[in-house]
This record gives structure tokens, C-alpha cells and sequence, in this order.
């Protein structure tokens, strides 16, 4: 799978702050878009990041400012992009000024700029901490480095306002997954995970995910994904039995390695007519039993995507979408 740059973020269309050098034109106003950063200075000799970002703080009214995406310069590997520490440091100094910021979105890098597990994450625990009235959250990447940092990271805090967070890498820590499900998130309607695989530093086991899916957590939640994963099948089993299933409108299943053992285990379980989603693009399932899902949840509204039927490989068998 390709991973490409985001086209919008929280409703708003993205808008590239320019450079220095490409003219003087006006600017749409600052809460109409969603404003993304993104500096190359070793490929290209642009100005730094740093630069661009006091720059866009000097120019924009960022009082004004609903929607930030941060790219190449921000982020990136080791050799291309600023530790993920300074980056979260020029966040958390802005907060008095990006007082309407109401969604963030951390490593927009395409795999031109960077591969997804190329990207260094630090901590985004103070960036949460910093915008309390922060209703999204977007996390690429979760790759250590900058003297063997820990990578991504997130410490169980509570937040009241958070709708939508969103973690997509190739390789999930555990220690992530088990923050996410200790945190107090009571607005939290929209929670995505990618899982990825244990090549990639993957290391979340059922037992992690077992505190979500339990539904004593995340009272708001109503759009769960658990996606890009080895184990597909075993979450899928998991989630047949589910309670927290039963108050989803959305169910996200889609990227991983998800075959018939799988699918099954979800016809098997509870019901899940009262979706009106299920997606579970890039799968390896077979035509009967593709045939089979949409018999049993087509008939009751229930929008079934099952697009992406993927080949197992001879030799190293079923994949996931985005792993390296």
C-alpha cells in the first residue's frame, strides 16, 4: 500500500504554508484549511523547519488556526528530519498561541520523504496535556532513534475533549496500546489503530487490546479500528465476543492479514446487523466466504468493504498493507 499525504484533516481542505520564495499572494483565512508544514532542507536547501514555523506563527493569526499538519522537517528518520522532542517542545510553547486548535496531525511524510517504519516518534503525551480542548489527534510513525530513543510513546492521562485519535505505523509497542486503553477519554467517538507487525517493532499482544474491546472504557466510542495487523484473524475472533461491539457503528478490520479463520469467527459471533460499516479491505478471504458476509450483513444496511482481495505469497505467505 501507498501511503500518501493527507488531502484533509477535521472536515478542513489541506493548504501548504508556502516558502519564503513563492511570492507574496494572499493567504486563505487561517481557520479554513488545514494548515501543513513541511520543510526538506536536505534535499532541498529550504529553510528549516524551525524556521518555517515561526515564520507561519509570524504570518497566519494562529488564534485563528482549527487544523495543523506537520511533514518532512518536523519529522522524518533519523538522517532527515528533527527529533520528535523539539518538534512536540515547539508545540507545547505555542499553546498560548494556537489557542483554537482543535486537530493535529503529527508526521505527514509520504514513503518518498520517509517509509512508515523509518519514522522517529518521541513521546505525544505533552502535546495532549498542552491543547485540552484538542478533538483530534494523528500519529505517523512509531520508530525510535536520536540516541536509541524509545520511539513513540504515551502515558495514560485524561482528556475531555478528544474525539478522534489515530496511530497508524507498521509496528504498534504494546506499551502504547496498553497507555491508550488506561487513558480517561470520555468524548474519545473515533479510535483507529494500526498494528502492523512484529518485524517492524510491533509487540501489542490481545491481552493490551483486551481493556478496549471489554467496553467499561471509551463510553462516547462508536467508530473502532484494529487494523494492519498479523493477527487479523485472532482480533477478529476477539471481536466477535466483544462487548463493546454492540454500541459500534463502525467496525474496521481492514489492511491486515484477515482470512476465512477470521471472517468466520465473526459470522459466528454476535450479531452485527446494527453496523453501518464494516471494512475489511485488503483481506485474504475467499470468494464463498466474501459471498457469505454480504449475504448475512447486506440485507440489514450494513455497508460491507471488501475490496482488496490479496494472494498469499509463496514464501513468505499472507502480509499486511503497510509494514516497512
Amino acid at each position: 500500500m501507498t501511503i500518501d499525504h493527507l488531502t484533509s484533516l477535521h472536515g478542513l481542505p489541506i493548504h501548504d504554508f508556502p516558502a519564503e520564495d513563492e511570492g507574496s499572494g494572499p493567504l486563505p483565512p487561517a481557520g479554513d484549511v488545514a494548515w501543513r508544514l513541511s520543510r526538506n532542507q536536505l534535499l532541498t536547501g529550504e529553510e528549516s523547519f524551525e524556521t518555517c514555523w515561526n515564520r507561519f506563527l509570524d504570518t497566519v493569526d494562529p488564534a485563528k488556526v482549527r487544523a495543523l499538519v506537520l511533514g518532512a522537517g518536523a519529522y522524518g528518520s533519523e538522517a532527515d528530519g528533527d527529533d520528535p522532542t523539539e518538534t512536540v517542545g515547539r508545540l507545547v510553547a505555542a499553546a498560548g498561541r494556537l489557542t483554537g486548535l482543535e486537530a493535529l496531525y503529527l508526521a505527514d511524510l509520504n514513503f518518498e520523504e520517509c517509509e512508515l517504519s523509518w519514522i522517529v516518534q518521541g513521546d505525544v503525551t505533552p502535546v495532549l496535556t498542552a491543547y485540552p480542548r484538542l478533538l483530534e489527534l494523528g500519529v505517523r510513525g512509531s520508530g525510535d532513534g536520536f540516541g536509541e530513543g524509545p520511539g513513540l510513546r504515551l502515558t495514560p492521562l485524561r482528556h475531555e475533549h478528544l474525539r478522534t485519535l489515530r496511530l497508524e505505523n507498521g509496528g504498534l509497542p504494546g506499551e502504547v496500546a496498553r497507555a491508550v486503553a488506561a487513558c480517561d477519554l470520555p468524548a474519545l467517538r473515533r479510535l483507529d489503530l494500526w498494528l502492523g507487525e512484529e518485524y517492524y517493532g510491533c509487540t501489542t499482544t490481545l491481552a493490551d487490546l483486551a481493556p478496549l474491546l471489554d467496553g467499561d472504557r471509551l463510553p462516547a466510542l462508536r467508530r473502532l479500528g484494529l487494523r494492519n495487523s498479523e493477527m487479523q484473524d485472532e482480533i477478529a475472533a476477539a471481536v466477535a465476543g466483544a462487548p463493546v461491539v454492540a454500541r459500534l457503528t463502525s467496525l474496521d478490520l481492514s489492511l491486515g492479514t484477515l482470512g476465512d479463520t477470521g471472517a468466520e469467527a465473526l459470522l459466528g459471533g454476535q450479531p452485527l446487523t446494527h453496523l453501518r460499516e464494516l471494512d475489511l479491505h485488503h483481506h485474504f478471504l475467499s470468494e464463498p466466504m466474501m459471498q457469505r458476509l454480504r449475504d448475512a450483513l447486506e440485507p440489514s444496511g450494513v455497508k460491507v468493504d471488501l475490496g482488496g482481495r490479496e494472494q498469499a505469497e509463496e514464501d513468505e505467505g499472507r502480509y499486511v498493507a503497510a509494514g516497512e
